[in-house]
């Protein structure tokens, strides 16, 4: 873990822990001991304690006084929300497409598409040249930067994606969405490529809905229902 004069980098804990519930290395529902995860990372309580608290104001780890800390089941309802700012930003950059399109960043979607068809590639591999291709559909509008802001609003959104991956056995269905996508804004179909966007990104909801059907633990229910502590669970 990262040092710095000899103190440990509290927003590298952060991180960390930050992408253990993301990518559902710490599962919904799991019970976090602070000392567990302090002699995990080889640093002291105290960056472990203030990286919970940060965790919990974004709704990825609720606290419970006297019980302990837990990962926050996947919400639903802040799904919809992150998913409603997603697709309202991405359909929005369609729009502002320039006639003539960046051809470095076009090389660049038509060799990330080729490498998500790569029948090796590994479910974290699939869904950072996902974000890369996502974010370079901005790219080309001119709005690539705002993507920061978008990827900071999805925590529960980009669970429910995971879970989704897991649930398919390939991610084939998405490449095509992608490829469908790109292909409409490389033919200029603009009006196409957002009723393709627009279907890609509520796929999600269809996940949920069978996951939870099966494993409605991962799910949020009763917010105000206290968890029963156990030991840490990791997402194999």
């Amino acid at each position: 873990m990262a040092q710095t004069n000899g103190r440990t980098n509290r927003r590298d804990i952060y991180l960390k822990l930050r992408q253990l519930v993301l990518t559902l290395e710490l599962a919904p529902g799991a019970a976090l001991s602070e000392n567990e995860l302090a002699a995990s990372l080889g640093v002291s309580r105290t960056p472990v304690r203030e990286s919970l608290i940060l965790l919990a104001q974004e709704g990825l780890v609720q606290v419970f006084p006297k019980i302990g800390s837990f990962v926050s089941r996947v919400d639903p309802a802040q799904v919809a929300d992150a998913q409603f700012l997603r697709e309202a930003v991405e359909l929005a950059s369609l729009d502002d497409l320039p006639a003539a399109l960046d051809p470095a960043v076009v090389g660049e979607l038509r060799a990330n598409l080729d490498r998500q068809r790569r029948s090796d590639l590994g479910l974290e591999e699939f869904f950072d040249l996902d974000e890369a291709f996502h974010q370079g559909l901005m790219r080309l509008s001119g709005h690539g930067n705002v993507w920061t802001t978008v990827a900071a609003a999805k925590g529960h959104l980009d669970r429910a994606r995971r879970l989704g991956l897991h649930e398919n056995e390939s991610p084939a269905v998405f490449v095509a969405q992608h490829r469908e996508i790109f292909d409409a804004i490389t033919g200029g179909n603009v009006p196409l490529a957002r009723t393709a966007m627009r279907t890609h990104l509520r796929a999600v909801f269809d996940d949920i809905e069978r996951i939870r059907a099966h494993s409605p633990e991962l799910f949020a229910t009763d917010a105000s229902s206290v968890p029963v502590r156990r030991n840490i669970v990791v997402w194999e």
